[in-house]
């Protein structure tokens, strides 16, 4: 799951990836266990994403995700302001960690974005 602000935005830009084949947005990484637009508390705005690996890969996901929201600024994405507005991602597994790591290093050092990516790894 990716999280850079409104999912519906994030949500529209992904979908039309090659090799995405469904999203689904939602609340995740917070407090409690049926988060709903009134009570979310903790919770990140995130976009859920299912891919065909034969057309396309979590790599190419997150360097999409990089090019769409700016993760330099810390819970804000333009005027959404708010721990729900993070830039995260939510990851499944210890590879997916580790890649999501290296793609991060590579942004920061890309020097693309003047300030440094704050985007958190959290665990789904």
């Amino acid at each position: 799951m990716l999280a850079g602000g409104c999912f519906w935005g994030m949500q529209e830009l992904i979908r039309k990836q090659e090799g995405v084949i469904n999203t689904r947005v939602g609340y995740t990484g917070g407090e409690n266990k049926n988060p709903t637009y009134e009570n979310h508390p903790g919770h990140a705005e995130a976009v859920e994403i299912e891919y065909d690996n034969k057309k396309t890969s979590f790599k190419k996901m997150l360097d999409f995700f990089f090019q769409i929201h700016d993760p330099t600024t810390l819970n804000q994405q333009g005027n959404d302001r708010g721990p729900s507005y993070r830039s995260a991602i939510f990851y499944i597994n210890e590879d997916e960690k580790k890649e999501a790591e290296k793609f991060i290093d590579i942004v920061n050092e890309s020097a693309r974005w003047k300030k440094s990516v704050v985007t958190t790894l959290e665990p789904l």
